[in-house]
């Protein structure tokens, strides 16, 4: 019981400070002071204001609020959001794009479980719509999760990117951003010895931890620092009574929120600060700068404890993919078993999260793939967020992820649109799958795709595009833990 106790003592701090706040904004909005004016009740009821908001929305699960996208023909284009497969800890989401033909790119987004939702990808979910099928893996709030529905870890965690992998056929090209990158190298070389012909066309992995011990940063060191006991003892929380999922033991999303918030506690006190001003002068907006990314910052998840504990120690501590003796169900993964899936690699310079160096030791792991089908980006002065989300997102580095996924993309036939079987004696974790419609490429798929050979290698990388990028604007970093 004491971890239960712990747990809803947090979310009682929490909804006293929301009722503080609301209360604050209610009080000195009262009409009869307005025949006494005093700044002092102004200021009272924009505290109240950004307060109530910042606490009610660490337990809302953001809305992905995708706008229409624009067709070649200059009309929008509505985006539906669908669910291609439902399951226990996480869906595979579909963005339909309704009235547009199907195009030849077929991507999966693999969002991290880092204590945020997948909505924290939105601009580059909206970034990739017009140019791409898109599927992104939603993962839910552990605490929503029955105790009964078992538990889930790094390897389940595989297991269900391979079932995503075999659902969406091997014509998808996956994205994976941060800490996902070196379970979905993982994934990507399971099915290369189980089930070939289900391999996606590429992999892009971008600022992820390949191999942690690469480059230290705040993250690996506190990996290093404290052994498994005493993280379990500090980290590890059992979900209260009032959620579904009672009883079941998390790493709480309020818990890492705090971690994050004091590894950078000037910066995010000097945003409130502002953002009280501007309320109070008139200035501020439901949908201004500071609302828009705290709306997303400050909505958190927990993490199933066997993920978050499993992550630090095999990914972390023991370093298994960027050794390559990761196993899955007892068997050994041998990454160099990939030898005709393209990998490109995306790192920033001024990443503290996944250091460069990390994430390009994939490329040295895959042994078996020819050089032609390896490449690497170092972004100049981006940080972590900017290269999957920012400003050097959107100007650089997917133009050339396009370029990437274009070079290997292979002419669509019949045979390749055809889903494989599942292999009977595959250890895959049950996930229900949804029948769909099946879908047909478009005319202009089936021509053939541009040489691969037209993409960097990695022994040459984009650092010449990268140096012509504007500096990526800081954001509050997220380096408390190694997840």
């Amino acid at each position: 019981m004491k971890y239960m106790a712990s747990y809803d003592l947090m979310e009682t701090m929490r909804n006293t400070n929301q009722w503080l706040g609301a209360t604050a904004l209610a009080m000195a909005s009262y009409p009869a002071f307005a025949a006494v004016p005093n700044p002092a009740l102004n200021w009272m009821a924009a505290w109240g204001d950004v307060t109530e908001r910042s606490f009610s929305r660490m337990i809302v699960k953001p809305d992905w609020n995708i706008p229409p996208s624009v067709g070649p023909d200059g009309s929008d284009h509505s985006v539906d959001i669908e669910k291609e497969i439902e399951g226990a800890f996480g869906d595979l989401i579909h963005f339909v794009v309704q009235g547009r033909e199907i195009p030849k790119r077929k991507i999966l987004l693999v969002a991290p479980m880092s204590g945020h939702y997948a909505t924290l990808l939105r601009s580059t979910v909206i970034s990739l719509i017009p140019d791409a099928d898109l599927y992104i893996t939603d993962w839910h709030n552990a605490r929503d999760i029955p105790v009964s529905a078992g538990k889930f870890d790094v390897e389940d965690y595989t297991l269900h990117l391979v079932e995503y992998m075999r659902h969406l056929g091997p014509d998808v090209h996956v994205i994976a951003v941060c800490q996902p990158a070196p379970l979905t190298l993982a994934a990507t070389a399971y099915l290369a010895e189980e089930d070939p012909q289900a391999q996606p066309r590429s992999l892009t992995l971008i600022g992820g931890p390949i191999d942690p011990e690469a480059k230290a940063t705040d993250v690996t060191d506190f990996g290093h620092r404290v052994n498994m006991g005493q993280l379990k003892e500090m980290m590890i929380q059992q979900v209260g009574f009032q959620h579904q999922g009672v009883g079941r033991k998390v790493y709480p999303g309020l818990l890492q929120l705090n971690s994050f918030i004091s590894m950078n506690m000037e910066t995010h006190a000097n945003a409130f600060r502002d953002q009280i001003m501007r309320v109070a002068q008139g200035e501020a907006g439901d949908h201004d700068k500071h609302n828009k990314f705290y709306d997303e910052y400050l909505a958190v998840m927990d993490m199933p404890a066997e993920f978050y504990l499993s992550t630090v120690e095999r990914i972390f501590k023991n370093n298994e993919v960027g050794k390559n003796q990761f196993s899955v169900a007892g068997k050994p993964i041998d990454i160099g078993k990939i030898t005709t899936v393209a990998v490109k690699t995306v790192e920033g310079t001024k990443d503290d999260i996944s250091a460069p160096g990390q994430c390009i030791a994939a490329l040295a792991l895959c042994t078996g793939l020819p050089d032609d089908k390896k490449a690497s980006h170092l972004e100049e002065g981006a940080g972590h967020y900017g290269i999957f989300a920012g400003k050097s997102w959107r100007n650089n580095i997917r133009p050339l992820v396009l370029k990437f996924i274009d070079a290997n993309q292979a002419p669509q036939t019949k045979a390749t649109l055809e889903k494989p079987a599942v292999a009977k004696d595959a250890p895959v974790a049950p996930i229900a799958v949804k029948e769909v419609p099946s879908k047909t490429a478009s005319p202009k798929a089936s021509s053939p795709a541009p040489s691969a050979a037209t993409e960097t290698s990695s022994k040459t990388a984009d650092t010449k595009l990268a140096t012509a990028s504007a500096p990526e604007a800081k954001t509050p970093p997220t380096k408390a833990t190694p997840v």
